[in-house]
């Protein structure tokens, strides 16, 4: 994923109503910026950060301030959760990411399950349907990509809901993308939100895939990378599929 616009670097003052934050640009305005993320943003929301935003003035347009980008400890994070499902449907496209190649068709927001929509259903006459949901990480914890970093009723229904595709005969798929390139494995925040942690566990072993993806991100493009080991049990054991 390309962003459309060069990014322009900022100083967080502070993020308050979830969806707000206000900047100090270089020349010292005082900016508000849309923050496309629901989450808790645990140690991603500190006055004084190096941030980095996009600028879309539009009359259509409350703000024209998003925030893409925070530097921690020298690295990019990303921020805006509205990019995960277009940067793993293009890494699907073109081939990288290797348990789910093959597919001839990809579509995005497709209904399912009660009153949801799927992020990405694949499919191809010759197969299965494959439906995939991508959650966004970006909470570190020591070498740990962790998920989620605010208790999610709507991520354990999502979870509960592609195990019952499984048992449909189709393909389910529970696929992580970190936003940050310094973590090492993937596991669940049991702590923050401990059925959620079960309930993958539990998804897990009925048959829904489970990966997990770090990202690379530069200030041009953020783009899926490599694949990170997973530890879904609470005890840190690798979880083998």
């Amino acid at each position: 994923m390309i962003f459309t616009t060069p990014l322009q670097r900022a100083t967080l003052v502070r993020r308050y109503k979830r969806f707000l934050s206000d900047v100090t640009l270089p020349d010292g305005e005082l900016v508000t910026a849309h923050v496309a993320n629901s989450g808790a943003m645990l140690g991603l929301a500190d006055p004084g950060l190096e941030v980095w935003l996009s600028h879309h003035p539009s009359a259509t347009r409350k703000l024209a301030w998003s925030w893409e980008l925070a530097r921690i400890d020298g690295g990019l994070v990303g921020i805006n959760t509205m990019h995960p499902n277009a940067i793993v449907a293009e890494a699907i496209a073109s081939g990288t990411v290797a348990p789910l190649a093959g597919y001839s068709q990809i579509r995005r927001e497709v209904p399912y399950g009660t009153n949801s929509r799927v992020d990405l259903l694949l499919t191809s006459p010759d197969r299965p349907r494959c439906y995939v949901e991508v959650k966004n990480v970006h909470l570190k914890r020591g070498d740990a990509a962790c998920f989620p970093d605010a208790v999610t009723a709507r991520g354990t229904k999502h979870l509960h809901e592609l195990t019952e595709v499984v048992k449909a005969g189709d393909r389910a798929v529970m696929l992580f993308l970190v936003q940050r390139e310094d973590c090492c494995y993937f596991m669940p925040a049991s702590d923050i939100d401990p059925v959620y942690s079960q309930a993958l566990l539990q998804a897990a072993a009925a048959g829904v895939e489970v990966y997990c993806y770090a990202c690379r991100l530069t200030l041009e493009e953020i783009r899926l990378d490599q694949p990170l080991p997973l530890r879904l049990s609470g005890d840190g054991r690798s979880f083998e599929k």
